[in-house]
């Protein structure tokens, strides 16, 4: 029996509804205006509870704090709730006991941080001129101000992009001859996140861990761990792991942010097992429009060499790149993983932290034609080689990057690798 259509509203019903809708959104409107145009400066600016939180470093008679403002911080200190999931404002203090003046670099900080004068505008009201003059002038005295003089305190508060869970603020001070940089982990108020997202890097007992003190004994030492990661049961092979990290984690991660990649971790990324446990970190390198890119998920090891710590790492892309599907949970490994870890390569070339690099066998070669299956159904090729990289505290030139005379990859002239790293050092 088909149904019959339904009658259509009475038209008094729809204009009922219609009213009804645009008093709420007038009144909402209305409301909104009359908070910006009402809008004063607050009158509290206290940084005693920032100060309570905030994390502390010295280095060459500079000493640095910092702290990430909670949703009370941004309401108290600025009067409105900014949303935070497009801007992160972070209270910045620098002491200056040198001789010398000191100017913060923001883009070391962030490559895309907001200005205070920005951030005001998203709080301006419509037809508020009055209002929107004092938030400017607000914001604008707020901001960290340049420079810092000697014997000088100094604090103010940076906005920039967020990050969850556990912030790394990186701070570098120019003084006239150098380079005074900072790496600080900040936690972030009012966010828990994912129990698997905020558990941090696992860290081994001391009779695991393995100190190696020279480069012939750590090399044969990372040829013979696993070629990749497995699925839960520990029986399928996931993604190749085709590159090794060694160094303090503050220098690594200080280098990775300085070339723009975010901690971002999604349900693909759990799937990977080594060492019978999921990815410690995983960091994704933001593209244009928020697409996907490059990912790197990290695994500690109980290896040592010289004392810093050593990651395991798989450098890979989706298929598709930047083009890929800007929501998609379930992206394909882009065959080419060799590609993805040699512009991993050149952007910690570039990132001023990257002081040797060398090549070891371990992952195995497979070619085009015999392309490897993992448990997720994706294809990879690969020459079988493993980027090690090693870093310090930035910053470091492109000159300075030692290249190991492990596997001669880079001596062979047909080798894409070695295009890419000439291009990188032109």
């Amino acid at each position: 029996m088909s149904r019959l259509p339904s009658a259509p509203p009475a038209r008094g019903t729809l204009r009922c509804a219609t009213r009804c809708l645009c008093t709420l959104g007038c009144a909402a409107i209305l409301a909104l205006v009359v908070a910006c145009t009402t809008w004063q400066a607050p009158a509290d600016l206290s940084t005693a509870e920032l100060r309570e939180r905030a994390q502390t470093a010295t280095r060459h008679q500079v000493r640095v704090s910092a702290a990430v403002l909670s949703a009370e911080d941004r309401q108290r200190m600025l009067g409105v709730e900014l949303d935070k999931t497009r801007v992160q404002p972070v209270w910045v203090e620098v002491q200056n006991q040198t001789a010398d003046p000191l100017l913060l670099l923001r883009p070391g900080t962030d490559p895309d941080y907001f200005s205070p004068l920005e951030v005001a505008w998203s709080m301006h009201g419509i037809f508020a001129p009055a209002a929107n003059a004092r938030i400017n002038a607000h914001l604008d005295q707020l901001g960290f101000k340049n420079p810092v003089l000697p014997g000088e305190t100094k604090a103010g508060v940076l906005f920039i992009n967020p990050e969850r869970v556990t912030r790394l603020l990186n701070i570098d001070l120019l003084q006239r001859k150098t380079l005074i940089p900072f790496s600080l982990f900040l936690r972030v108020p009012d966010d828990a996140g994912e129990k698997w997202f905020a558990e941090g890097l696992f860290q081994h007992h001391g009779s695991e861990i393995k100190d190696y003190d020279d480069l012939a004994a750590l090399r044969s030492a990372l040829e013979r761990l696993p070629c990749c990661a497995t699925d839960a049961n520990g029986k399928a092979p996931g993604d190749p792991i085709n590159a090794i990290l060694v160094g303090e984690f503050a220098d690594i991660a200080a280098a990775f942010v300085r070339r723009g990649y975010r901690r971002a971790a999604n349900p693909a990324d759990a799937a990977e097992r080594l060492f019978g446990r999921m990815p410690d970190a995983v960091v994704r390198k933001r593209s244009q429009a928020g697409a996907p890119a490059t990912w790197v998920r990290v695994w500690n090891t109980p290896m040592r060499f010289e004392g810093q710590s050593v990651y395991l790492a798989q450098v890979a892309r989706p298929t598709g790149g930047r083009f890929a599907p800007r929501d998609s949970q379930n992206l394909v490994l882009h065959a080419d993983v060799d590609e993805a870890r040699n512009l991993l390569i050149q952007d910690m070339m570039y990132s001023a932290g990257l002081d040797k690099l060398g090549f070891v066998t371990g992952v195995g070669p497979a070619s085009q034609a015999h392309s490897r299956t993992t448990f997720s159904g994706a294809h990879y090729f690969s020459d079988g080689l493993r980027a090690v990289m090693f870093f310090a505290t930035r910053p470091l030139s492109l000159s300075q990057v030692k290249l190991l005379d492990w596997e001669p990859y880079l001596d062979r002239r047909d080798s894409p690798a070695q295009k890419e790293v000439d291009d990188a050092r032109k």
